[in-house]
């Protein structure tokens, strides 16, 4: 598997981790608890609920560090392997690696590689599961900082050095996408920018570009909608965030609403003359991003009434919450999508849907730059297991659609099986199903990667599928 044209193998794009300062806390005592998020990651739990767990005051500089740790594992596991004849206990093991993927690259370590060595050996130190290693560590890591070229050549060949991505992945992606899996995966090493959803119904895109200018933040316009902040910000520091002029959206989802609600309006609901409003399900709706960007096109004479599907009560919270900041109302139901018959006649009056949202559950394999623990959590079977329930979920939900309403199937996956191999199952099994133009598959791509050819989006975005079919009138 030959490296990237004119790029280092394995070394991504712009992943030097910022690590906030943090008053009172020692970087040794960050590596540790970077070191601990690891292992749990490893055992199978996701980063969001790790980083949770961490205390705020120092979750900005682990998860920081952390995400740096991610995007370089693969390397990371290679050299433990060169340092090390068997894989020590998954406490030392963490904290190895987490000093390995942090200091293999010296032009982009957070801190010199001297001061790491030192740092993570303290660390050690002062955990009683790794305080006996603490010996091993220090001569693994002066090994490694002696010999770090060869080491580091040593394991160039190795795939999951040089990707940093498990091998059942990258030969998924070669199978998927033969003439770019390469660019795939430098994107999904890298980190994404920020990117900003503005709300038409308070703002145009000019006036919040100036506001952000005006306390320096800089940002580019991408769409009518989107912007791509040039260096991220908390979102407290964004103006009007809290009074719903913004929100945080890659610019890859924020095709989704426009294209479901393109050429609907009310002329198109004679089979429900009696409604005055377009009625719209977005079925799996957490955590209300989808469901405020649908609210917030509503066109004039033609307001949306917006049904809300979350099959988990505390992700359900998460769009309420969103909804509220940005004052936009929708039924918003604690329900399986799946499950029609729970929800639809009593919620819903057994009223057809002028416009059907189905965000699937996924492997995320699109957003793996925004979520990089992703790629050591999922396994091949996953995709098959999540494909299964996306087909049960498009089943479901097309007898709720009327004729000439329109479904939009989105996942944030680039895996055929989630995406294309989807669609075309999908009208193989519905005869009254007519595709219409959508971009397919969106493969994850920034400044600093080749476009991949696949689609014509001239600006950064996550990886995304979309598939658009209306029901035929006959």
């Amino acid at each position: 598997m030959p490296a990237p044209a004119g790029a280092q193998a394995g070394a991504p794009q712009s992943t030097r981790a910022h690590v906030p300062d943090v008053p009172g806390v020692a970087l040794w005592q960050q590596l540790g608890a970077v070191a601990a998020a690891l292992q749990d990651i490893m055992a199978g739990r996701s980063g969001t609920a790790v980083l949770a767990a961490v205390a705020p005051e120092m979750r900005p500089g682990v998860q920081a560090l952390l995400y740096q740790v991610l995007r370089a594992l693969g390397r990371a596991q290679a050299l433990r392997s060169q340092l090390a004849a068997r894989r020590p206990p998954p406490p030392v093991d963490a904290l190895l690696c987490t000093a390995l993927a942090l200091g293999w690259q010296e032009d982009a370590a957070p801190y010199p590689p001297h001061t790491l060595l030192h740092q993570a050996v303290e660390a050690a130190k002062h955990h009683p599961a790794t305080r006996a290693h603490a010996g091993f560590l220090n001569a693994c890591l002066r090994r490694f900082l002696r010999e770090r070229a060869a080491l580091v050549a040593a394991t160039d060949a190795d795939p999951l050095a040089r990707w940093n991505h498990p091998p059942w992945w990258v030969q998924r992606l070669q199978k998927d996408h033969p003439q770019h899996w390469q660019q795939i995966l430098q994107a999904n090493n890298a980190a994404a920018p920020m990117a900003l959803r503005i709300n038409k119904q308070k703002c145009t895109l000019t006036q919040y570009q100036q506001a952000l200018q005006a306390i320096n933040i800089e940002a580019d316009a991408v769409t009518e909608s989107a912007l791509l902040l040039r260096h991220p910000v908390p979102v407290h520091k964004l103006p009007g965030f809290e009074a719903g002029l913004v929100s945080v959206q890659d610019a890859g989802a924020q095709l989704a609403a426009p294209l479901l609600l393109q050429g609907l309006d009310l002329a198109q609901s004679q089979l429900q003359p009696q409604l005055q409003s377009l009625r719209v399900l977005d079925a799996c709706a957490a955590p209300g991003g989808k469901t405020a960007h649908l609210l917030e096109l509503a066109p004039p004479g033609a307001p949306l009434q917006v049904t809300a599907l979350e099959v988990d009560a505390a992700r359900c919270e998460r769009i309420h919450a969103n909804l509220h900041r940005l004052g936009l109302q929708a039924q918003v139901l604690v329900a399986d999508a799946a499950r029609p018959q729970d929800w639809w006649p009593q919620h819903c009056a057994g009223l057809p849907f002028d416009a059907i949202l189905l965000d699937a559950p996924c492997t995320a394999s699109g957003i793996v730059r925004r979520h990089p623990d992703v790629r050591w959590l999922r396994r091949p079977g996953d995709i098959d297991q999540l494909a299964a329930q996306q087909r049960r979920l498009l089943d479901a939900l097309w007898p709720l659609l009327r004729p000439g309403g329109r479904l939009l199937y989105c996942t944030c996956s680039v895996f055929r099986a989630e995406g294309e191999d989807q669609a075309q199952m999908f009208l193989a099994r519905h005869k009254d199903a007519q595709r219409l133009p959508a971009p397919g598959h969106l493969l994850p791509s920034g400044p600093d990667n080749p476009r991949t050819g696949l689609d014509e989006l001239p600006y950064d975005h996550d990886g995304f599928f979309y598939a658009l079919f209306q029901k035929t009138l006959a």
